[in-house]
This record gives C-alpha cells, sequence and structure tokens, in this order.
C-alpha cells in the first residue's frame, strides 16, 4: 500500500509540473480582423478588375535559319502588351512591339495562345492593330475616353505585362500633358501624356486608364537612363488612338494628309535667320504646286534662290516645322481647305490649297 501510495503521489506532481510549464509557454492567439478597403482602393481594385480581362499579352518571334541544316527555326524578339479594341478580335498594339516579327502571338484572360495577324501599323505614331480569331465572350473592348479633357493631376492607372509578368497594374498621376516624343521613323507624335504610374518594359502597348476606367491613353516608352521607370512615362492619347486605329482596319494604313511638299531642316533654316517653314520641294501636280507655291531652286546664274516660307496656315502661326506638321495633323483631312501665308523675296502673300492624301496621288 505505501508503495502504491508512493508513485501516485510522484506521478501527480508530474502532471502539476507539466500543466504549470503548459501554463507558462501558452500564449493567446489575436484576432484576426478582415482587411477593409478604402472608397479610392475599392474603385482601383473594380477597375481592374473590370478592364484586365481587355488586356493582352502579346509575344513577338522571329525565324532564323541554320545555315548548316537550312532549318528554320522561332527566335523571341521581345514581349509586350495589348487591348481588344473591339468584338471582331482586333487588338490594338505599340508598333515597335510587333516590329519585325514573322509570328506574333496574343494571349487573352483565358490564358489561352491565339495567332494574330497584322492589319495594319503607323510607325509614325508607334500604333499597330493586329487580329485574332477568339471567343466573342472574351472580346471585351475598353470604354474610351476623351485627352483632350484630361488635367495634370488626375488619376492615371497603367495594366499591362512588365517583364512577362501578366496582368500588373501601376497607378500614378497624370504628370504633364502636350509632350511630344520620337518615333521610331524620326517623325514627332504629338501631344502625348506623360505619366508616374510604372511602365516598365512588357507594359508598352498596354492601356493607360482614368479613374473611371476609360482609355485615355496607350504606354508607349518612359525616360529612364538605366532602362527601368523612373517615374516618367509616356502614352499616345486617346484621341490620336481613336483617330488612327479606324484608318488602320479600314485601309491597313494612316492617310498621309499634306501639302505635298518637302521642307528644309529646321537647323538650315535657323541657320538662315529663318521663321517659318521653308520649301526644299513641291510634289508635282501636288496641293502647294496647285496654289502656286515655289520651291527652293537655282537660278539661271547656278545661284540658290530659296523657296517659299510658310509663315501661318488658318489662324495658327507657324514657326518650324513642326508647327506646319502638328496643325495638319490635327485640324485637318483629306479635302479640306487650308489658307496659307507664306514669304517670297521678303514680302508676304498668300494662296489657298487643298490638302490631300499624298499616297494617292
Amino acid at each position: 500500500m505505501n508503495r502504491r501510495f508512493f508513485w501516485l503521489v510522484i506521478i501527480c506532481s508530474i502532471g502539476v509540473l507539466l500543466w504549470n510549464r503548459q501554463e507558462s509557454d501558452w500564449v493567446p492567439v489575436r484576432n484576426v480582423e478582415a482587411t477593409q478597403l478604402n472608397a479610392e482602393e475599392q474603385v482601383t481594385v473594380s477597375i481592374f478588375e473590370q478592364v484586365s480581362p481587355s488586356v493582352a499579352f502579346i509575344k513577338n518571334a522571329a525565324l532564323q535559319v541554320d545555315w548548316f541544316s537550312a532549318a528554320y527555326y522561332e527566335v523571341p524578339r521581345g514581349a509586350g502588351s495589348g487591348f481588344v479594341w473591339d468584338s471582331a478580335g482586333h487588338i490594338v498594339t505599340n508598333f515597335h512591339v510587333v516590329y519585325q516579327a514573322h509570328k506574333i502571338d496574343v494571349v487573352l484572360s483565358d490564358h489561352q495562345t491565339y495567332s494574330a495577324q497584322v492589319v495594319g501599323v503607323s510607325p509614325d505614331h508607334d500604333l499597330a492593330v493586329l487580329k485574332i480569331d477568339a471567343p466573342s465572350e472574351l472580346l471585351k473592348p475598353i470604354p474610351l475616353g476623351v485627352s483632350k479633357e484630361l488635367k495634370v493631376g488626375q488619376q492615371a492607372l497603367s495594366i499591362g505585362n512588365p517583364f512577362g509578368l501578366d496582368y500588373s497594374l501601376t497607378t500614378g498621376v497624370v504628370s504633364a500633358l502636350g509632350r511630344s516624343i520620337q518615333a521610331m521613323t524620326g517623325r514627332r507624335i504629338f501631344d502625348v501624356i506623360q505619366t508616374d504610374a510604372a511602365i516598365n518594359p512588357g507594359s508598352s502597348g498596354g492601356p493607360l486608364l482614368d479613374s473611371s476606367g476609360r482609355l485615355i491613353g496607350v504606354a508607349t516608352a518612359i525616360y529612364s537612363p538605366s532602362g527601368a521607370s523612373a517615374g516618367v512615362g509616356f502614352a499616345i492619347p486617346v484621341d490620336t488612338v481613336n483617330r488612327i486605329v479606324p484608318q488602320l482596319i479600314k485601309y491597313g494604313r494612316v492617310k498621309k494628309i499634306g501639302l505635298g511638299i518637302v521642307l528644309a531642316p529646321d537647323n538650315v533654316g535657323d541657320r538662315l535667320g529663318i521663321e517659318g517653314a521653308l520649301i526644299l520641294k513641291t510634289l508635282n501636280n501636288g496641293p502647294a504646286d496647285i496654289a502656286g507655291l515655289r520651291p527652293t531652286q537655282r537660278n539661271y546664274y547656278g545661284q540658290i534662290a530659296f523657296g517659299d516660307i510658310i509663315i501661318r496656315l488658318d489662324d495658327r502661326d507657324i514657326r518650324n516645322n513642326e508647327d506646319l506638321s502638328e496643325y495638319i495633323e490635327k485640324h485637318k483631312k483629306d479635302g479640306d481647305p487650308i489658307e496659307i501665308k507664306f514669304m517670297r523675296s521678303g514680302k508676304e502673300y498668300g494662296t489657298t490649297a487643298v490638302v490631300r492624301d499624298l499616297d494617292a496621288l
């Protein structure tokens, strides 16, 4: 009996020690609260959920030949972003995303890959339109906004595929308006939107949105010494996109509206002290030729006789070549009349021309 009592005391003592240790090591579990989004976050989340199914991942591949076996093989050239333009399967992206591509694939929100055909390109505006054959329920066009009504400081959201990471969202503001950047062709793209919403390699061609989820621009470039986002990104304004894309779909190209003239480089005019656009050549039977404008040429003695200098189009003063190109591109279409003021031999004259589609002449 004493022995049983002894072991009972030992067992009870060990149990008390273990209980005390468990009590001392016990840590209470904190309650977890559900995340509460503020109003601005709710709007951002809603826009992303609404628009991201309309964003596409674009893969660009080129064909190369193995000179030893004479076999062709695909080499990835790069990747970018794009977005659904309409329910017919047209996809809008940047020209530089599909430049020199032999094969283009588009990945939509269902993660299926669709072979794409190039419908039309505008290198001068860094825009391209592709066509895919995808189920209509996946083709959700993004509502269009108006870029001319944008204000510096308003919210801007960018959705794209930076570095191949699909469906990435960055947010920022419209940092500046009326910028101009140089396209691959050397031509200027006007009225470009500057934003601090991060635009990285692979984001090019993706949509820039306002706080209502409407398209206000197409992400196209960044300014960065390192090649990564430095808070200075650029987007082609939707007003330009809405003017160019329908032409690419209908004609496969953009009508080159103009006067049929070749202008002297601005640095030549600067050296000569000329303010305006100096005409070097005129297209035979082109709008400027018909209107009586004179090109630069050599006189009977072999001396250079400078051509007419355009100083005003309608009510717009022309100080350089960019002023002339911008005015015609933004305000004129095929068949529109245009009032021209020009200088000839130190005197001012005026005439009227009709701008034309130069490719059709």
